[in-house]
């Protein structure tokens, strides 16, 4: 049962067999060649029926269907006739440039290159897809000057090959400096090709061959953006833009351009200045601001407008660094001394002189360095040498002034300002400047003693007076005083002026005691009024005289009484008083007796004596002490 099924239906095997194996079927028999949507066909020829057909010498691809590498390839689609045994078809992925690449095409067969080219010229082959019309068109072998933008193209990579570089990228504040490396040669004496038109920034080889660009350096730059370069044409560097800062300016020198007249004058011998984007320094400086120059064809000098300060001072630098390799100076006086001393010196280079300051020394530093520098140094040192040490600090000010005069004049022959000159710090001889500050330290030391002495005599003068106004009010007060007590003394002077008067007239016996009284009293007063000592003496002199007069009248009563009495009974009796005065009693408690009742005489005599004695020493006493209130 089963073999007469497998009989029966023997003719599937075949017909599925058939369906499953029909491209090869198809290739072989039909010699069908299907080429997908995202492939090419490369083509390999074999061998050919018809004749013998070989390649050209030097050629490698097929245009004219001999046997080899085929130039046209098979484009996506169904092809019949391509049998296997004559041709060989390669599937091969379309080319593919990413949009920041750039596909630079070499040519594997073509026409030889032109000599002195390094690139094929362009010919019309559709972007290099249609590979048998760039052979037919002569296109030439090796690098060439198109290239392939991003996209896809359909290469035959038999007779092209492909390479991927970057697209060429120019940064924000930079320039591209550009070399070629294909076109005509530089004209003798030149460093660089000169502007040519119509190249779109290099981007078109060709145009620029066309236009007579020059190979080498190339004057034009390029600017920020982006470019289709080809490296194998054009190298590009790029390089900062030249930033010339507010208060500089920057001379140009240009290296090309055609050969200018000179404008600097017959007076200036120093090097051309000429216009604008001839060969040569520019009469125009550029100004503040960024500016898209080639360094190689063109220096720039930046040179400052504002004031510029120059330290020759060892330990002091300025930012500009212009005065980085000045120092201090070292000078001889007239009288032998070495010293030191600092100088600053403020320039001004005009806007419009820059460029014949520049075709002059070239930059700045050698202008300090040829003219500043040897001409401040040998000044000071010619100066110091006409004066002594001390005279060189003491017209410091007046030499500053000399120098800055005489400085700027030097400076203007060179187009360059000499606002001023200033002189530092200047540093004498170590034992002069010993010997200068004992002088000035002695001559201060008796400044400050006279200054001290004075104060002393000011200050001995303002203690007195303000002990004097301290005392202002006592002093008033006793002015005020002395004159109250000068009326009243007068006031009571004239009373007792009027009282002695009436006194005299009222009796003249008693006016003489009254009198002296009243005088006596007048004068105490007004002595008293005047200083208290001389009223005590007028009052003293006054007691003594009523005493010595009361003494006198005494005297005279008791030479009455003893002439009267007798000089022995008087005498008794004053003994008598004189012991009752003094408690002495006249008889004693215990008397002593002599015989019978009668007197002892011995006694009695000494008794009487001792009395009397007593009774002289007191009266002597008494008159001395009357003698002296008299006196």
């Amino acid at each position: 049962m089963s073999e007469n099924l497998l009989f029966q239906f023997w003719w599937v095997f075949p017909l599925v067999a058939a369906v499953l194996l029909y491209k090869f079927v198809l290739r072989v028999l039909c010699g069908m060649i299907i080429v997908p949507d995202d492939r090419i066909g490369l083509v390999v020829k074999k061998f050919t029926l018809y004749g013998s057909k070989r390649l050209p010498d030097g050629r490698i691809i097929a245009i004219n269907g001999e046997a080899g590498m085929q130039a046209k390839p098979l484009a996506p689609g169904l092809y019949w006739r391509m049998w296997p045994w004559q041709y060989v078809i390669t599937m091969e992925a379309f080319t593919v440039v990413p949009q920041d690449k750039l596909g630079l095409v070499k040519a594997k067969d073509g026409a030889p290159m032109d000599i002195g080219r390094v690139l094929g010229k362009p010919v019309d082959c559709d972007k290099f897809q249609d590979s048998q019309a760039f052979l037919e068109n002569n296109g030439q072998k090796g690098p060439q000057a198109a290239f392939l933008t991003p996209g896809n193209y359909r290469i035959n990579t038999f007779l092209f090959e492909i390479v991927m570089v970057p697209t060429t990228s120019i940064h924000e504040n930079k320039v591209g400096i550009v070399t070629t490396l294909d076109g005509e040669p530089l004209d003798k004496g030149e460093i660089a090709g000169g502007s040519v038109a119509g190249h779109r920034n290099y981007q078109d080889p060709m145009a620029f061959i066309k236009a007579g660009g020059k190979k080498g350096l190339q004057e034009d730059v390029i600017l920020a953006g982006t470019y289709y370069l080809n490296p194998w044409f054009a190298i590009v560097e790029q390089v900062e833009m030249i930033h010339i800062h507010i208060g500089y300016v920057g001379v140009v020198n240009s290296f090309v351009g055609p050969e200018g007249k000179d404008t600097s004058g017959v007076g200036f011998t120093h090097g051309n200045i000429v216009k604008k984007y001839d060969k040569g320094v520019w009469d125009e400086p550029l100004d503040p601001g960024k500016h898209p120059v080639n360094i190689y064809t063109h220096t720039v000098e930046i040179v400052p407008t504002t004031n510029i300060v120059l330290n020759w001072a060892n330990s002091r630098t300025e930012s500009h660094e212009l005065d980085k390799n000045l120092c201090t100076i070292s000078v001889r006086s007239s009288d032998g001394f070495t010293f030191n001393l600092d100088v600053s010196q403020i320039i001004h280079i005009p806007r419009n002189d820059a460029p014949k300051v520049i075709a002059r020394f070239g930059n700045t530093k050698n202008l300090v360095s040829q003219v500043l520098e040897p001409t401040i140094a040998n000044y000071f040192r010619n100066s110091a040498q006409k004066s002594g040490v001390i005279e060189f600090l003491t017209n410091r000010s007046q030499r500053q002034e000399d120098a800055r005069a005489q400085i700027s004049k030097v400076l203007a022959d060179y187009n360059v300002e000499g606002v001023d000159t200033l002189i530092g710090d200047i540093v004498p001889p170590e034992a002069l400047m010993k010997t200068l500050t004992d002088r000035k330290i002695a001559e201060q030391e008796r400044v400050t003693y006279e200054i001290q002495k004075s104060a002393q005599i000011e200050r001995k003068e303002f203690e007195s007076a303000k002990a004097g106004a301290d005392m202002q009010p006592e002093v008033v007060k006793s002015t005020r005083q002395v004159e109250i007590n000068t009326q009243m003394a007068a006031s009571k002077v004239a009373a007792a002026k009027g009282d002695a008067e009436s006194r005299v007239i009222n009796a003249k016996a008693d006016a003489e005691n009254k009198t002296i009284i009243a005088k006596a009293d007048a004068e105490a007063k007004t002595i008293n009024a005047k200083a208290d000592a001389n009223a005590t003496e007028v009052n003293g002199a006054a007691d003594a005289g009523k005493i010595k007069a009361i003494g006198l009248a005494e005297a005279e009563v008791t030479k009455q009484k003893t002439e009267a009495m007798g000089t022995e009974q008087y005498a008794i009796v004053r003994v008598a008083e004189a012991l009752a005065s003094n408690g002495i009693k006249l008889v004693p408690e215990i008397l002593v007796n002599g015989q019978n009742g009668g007197g002892n005489g011995m006694i009695d005599a000494l008794i009487g004596s001792e009395m009397l004695k007593k009774l002289q020493r007191e009266g002597d006493t008494k008159v001395v002490d009357v003698t002296q209130k008299g006196e």
